[in-house]
């Protein structure tokens, strides 16, 4: 496996980013890709509301026809724009089509960056422009760093495996850093395969992987606008159609796709805005997915619990009250235990008779953390990953937009 370092190309898909000059920075801030007519794109998106305009075009593109290219943009959501909103997306799709001699219909338009300003029209057009002049196999590290905002390193992925008896590859770009939380944590994320497998199969595949990757991580509670991940299959591969996902070959690809997306998932966690640890919170012995689940947010979502790691103070209390908060029914106190790694924290409703000041520090020094809850009340086990808050979280947010 490679990350971050040598991306290998996808047959059929081709990138190309500039400096368009959104960002204030001056960094690269738009990205076009090219897909060969035959690839399909699967797609998830954002649950939050007031999606951004970008993502409700997406969304109905998506539904009339297979994409022949993607658009992003770094620097401005384009959400909280209304009407004009919509318009401009629908805009860049066409200034995209006219340069690929596609239809508008089939762009998907993708943006993040401060939410609430008007895209800057000018700067886009001729974005789009040098962007789309400059389409390459080989265009990955620069379109990741184009969708990049608060992130301070790139979060990427690329692997070439074995499927049956064919070799395929599997490359994948990510962003997110802040305003992180389940319901497609501001995060994108943009894969491509070259493997064979129909669009049906495809989105089975991405929506399995996503649930148990970026809808597992949280930095902060704060479900972005924006949020949306591409999964695109260039079929360029020499192999048989994957068109069952009752197929061994599904199986496979779907274990590589997933093992893709929770990596990149992962990175976005470490990147975490301030973060200075990796946070694993584990419950296990749930009665179903959900009650896992509100267990792990509660911890994972603590502004008390993160704080305490941030500053690698041992206050079990905090961990033991979030979980009584968490909402869950008829909830023994007495038959759940917390650890700290493998270090039991609390039993039989109060701390744990072994339990030391010191085993708890040492635990809370290291980078990466698990918080381990067994609720003792069925069989079901969910994980999500989170950060502490720090210093330079507040800082960074407060400084947003300046």
């Amino acid at each position: 496996m490679s990350q971050q370092s040598s991306m290998h190309p996808i047959a059929g898909f081709y990138l190309g980013s500039t400096q368009a000059k959104i960002k204030k920075n001056g960094k690269t801030d738009l990205v076009v890709i090219e897909m060969v007519p035959e690839a399909v794109t699967a797609a998830t998106f954002t649950l939050n509301a007031f999606c951004a305009a970008p993502v409700t075009v997406a969304k109905q593109h998506l539904q009339k026809q297979m994409p022949r290219a993607l658009l992003i943009n770094s620097g401005n959501a384009n959400a909280g724009t209304g009407e004009q909103g919509l318009k401009d997306a629908l805009q860049t799709c066409q200034w995209v089509a006219d340069e690929l001699g596609c239809s508008a219909q089939e762009v998907l338009p993708f943006s993040t960056g401060v939410i609430g300003q008007n895209l800057p029209m000018e700067k886009m057009q001729l974005g789009i422009a040098e962007a789309s002049a400059g389409l390459s196999i080989t265009g990955w590290e620069g379109a990741c760093a184009g969708i990049m905002t608060t992130d301070t390193v790139p979060k990427t992925y690329s692997k070439t495996v074995q499927i049956g008896n064919s070799s395929i590859t599997l490359t994948g770009i990510a962003k997110g850093s802040g305003m992180i939380h389940p319901n497609m944590a501001t995060m994108l994320g943009f894969a491509a395969t070259d493997a064979k497998i129909t669009q049906a199969c495809l989105q089975q595949c991405l929506s399995d992987a996503v649930k148990v990757s970026f809808n597992r991580i949280t930095v902060d509670g704060d479900t972005s606008t924006n949020d949306a991940c591409t999964l695109t299959a260039t079929q360029q591969a020499d192999m048989p159609v994957i068109d069952s996902v009752d197929s061994a070959e599904y199986q496979q690809f779907a274990a590589e796709v997933t093992e893709m997306m929770i990596a990149l998932a992962q990175m976005i966690v470490r990147d975490g805005e301030g973060a200075t640890k990796f946070v694993s919170v584990i419950v296990e012995g749930g009665n179903n997915e959900k009650e896992c689940l509100q267990v792990a947010h509660a911890v994972a979502l603590s502004p008390l619990v993160k704080t305490a790691l941030f500053a690698s103070d041992a206050n079990w209390g905090r961990i033991l009250a979030a979980v009584g908060r968490a909402g869950l029914e008829n909830l023994d106190i007495n038959a759940i235990e917390i650890y700290l790694d493998d270090v039991c924290i609390v039993e039989k409703g109060g701390r744990a008779a072994s339990y030391t000041e010191e085993q708890g520090a040492a635990v809370m020094k290291q980078t990466d953390i698990n918080i381990l809850i067994k609720l003792h009340r069925g069989e079901a086990k969910e994980t999500v990953w989170t950060t502490d808050f720090s210093f330079d979280y507040v800082k960074i947010n407060a400084e947003y937009r300046s």
